[in-house]
């Protein structure tokens, strides 16, 4: 029997099972047909947020930022290449704190940037502060 993997379309928000030894074959969503990894973090909002961290059988990394946040613009591209780096294995996530204020809220999010890392929808990890891509790695990776 197949280890299998449930992961959240990003485009439409269905839930797929992706078998572990497939999810570096670029797997598509049976319900859209769009690819399931995007290589660039993927933009939650106070509506998809539950749904995605706590469907996914990834861990997933979620940046909570905001627009007006210099350490946060500082950051994004170090995220968005981090990525490319940590999918198929971990997805990354941004939340704009501004727009989605109840979910951090939820998360008692008081510095951004703050990434924290889920895990079958549970909290495992924080972080405050901006890190450059490769600290953004090396942090993802002790945690999964």
């Amino acid at each position: 029997m197949s280890d299998k993997k449930h992961i959240v379309c990003p485009h439409c928000a269905a839930v797929n099972r992706i078998p572990s030894t497939r999810l570096d074959d670029k797997p598509k969503c049976g319900k859209c047909k769009k690819s399931l990894f995007t290589g660039h973090p993927i933009e939650l909002t106070d509506q998809s947020f539950s749904k995605f961290i706590a469907k996914s059988d990834l861990p997933v990394v979620v940046d909570f930022w905001a627009e007006w946040c210099g350490p946060c613009k500082m950051m994004a591209p170090a995220f968005a290449e981090a990525s490319t780096k940590l999918e198929p294995n971990v997805i990354l996530a941004k939340l704009n704190t501004e727009v989605a204020q109840q979910t951090a809220a939820q998360f008692g999010i008081r510095s951004i940037p703050s990434i924290i890392m889920f895990k079958n929808g549970k909290e495992v990890s924080r972080q405050a502060g901006a890190l450059n891509t490769q600290q953004i790695i090396q942090w993802a990776q002790s945690n999964y």
